[in-house]
């Protein structure tokens, strides 16, 4: 069996991305079984694991904090035993260090750098919510892959990861004066601030090469 642990802890789009997440399982022939759980023992069984999140980031890190053996079972899977990892949106978010919204609060600090409102200026709205185009170096990530020219994704945000190591920044997007993180990777982690469960077309092939994608 090839599992998916698609995280439960109160937050996220549990059922529109574990759809997608199967379709993309189909269409691309992976034969992964797709879970919602917030067992520990799934985490630890699991070949990989998407964290979804939507809402407050001080919110969506009680709430997976709440889960008891939750954190510990992720670090044990995705950092020690470097099972690949995707967060959407703020399961991307959580992986930084602090989170600026409604205070600071701590992330899980797995790649340096904090969560901070958006400031697009004048004549942009807040939040960013809709389809935009991702900006990708010449040679993209893996999972960011095969997506054809100007492919557009579907975003619903109003804060975002700045990075601090500008490598660690897979994809960005323009809106107004701001250049939004729109994927950060480091090794087996991967994270995106739009939803590819969203993203029709485009969001099941970022699925499916997840699905797919050898970090080693």
């Amino acid at each position: 069996m090839r599992l998916v642990a698609l995280i439960d802890y109160g937050s996220g789009n549990l059922h529109s991305a574990g759809r997608a997440l199967r379709e993309a399982a189909r269409l691309g022939g992976t034969g992964h079984e797709i879970r919602i759980t917030h067992r520990p023992e799934d985490i630890l069984a699991a070949e990989r694991v998407v964290l979804p999140g939507v809402g407050h980031f001080a919110d969506c890190a009680a709430g997976l904090r709440a889960q008891a053996g939750v954190v510990e079972a992720l670090e044990t899977a995705c950092l020690k035993g470097a099972v690949p990892f995707l967060g959407i949106c703020v399961g991307m978010q959580l992986m930084a260090e602090t989170g600026r919204e409604d205070g600071a609060t701590p992330g899980l600090g797995w790649i340096g750098g904090e969560v901070t409102r958006i400031q697009p200026g004048e004549g942009f709205r807040v939040p960013h919510m809709g389809w935009n185009g991702l900006a990708l170096p010449a040679a993209p990530h893996p999972v960011l892959s095969g997506l054809g020219e100007d492919p557009h994704v579907y975003f619903t945000h109003s804060y975002a990861f700045a990075a601090s190591a500008p490598e660690d920044v897979a994809a960005t997007a323009g809106y107004g004066a701001e250049t939004i993180t729109a994927a950060v990777a480091r090794g087996n982690l991967f994270g995106t601030q739009f939803h590819p469960e969203k993203s029709q077309a485009t969001g099941l092939r970022i699925l499916s090469n997840f699905l797919s994608w050898d970090p080693s």
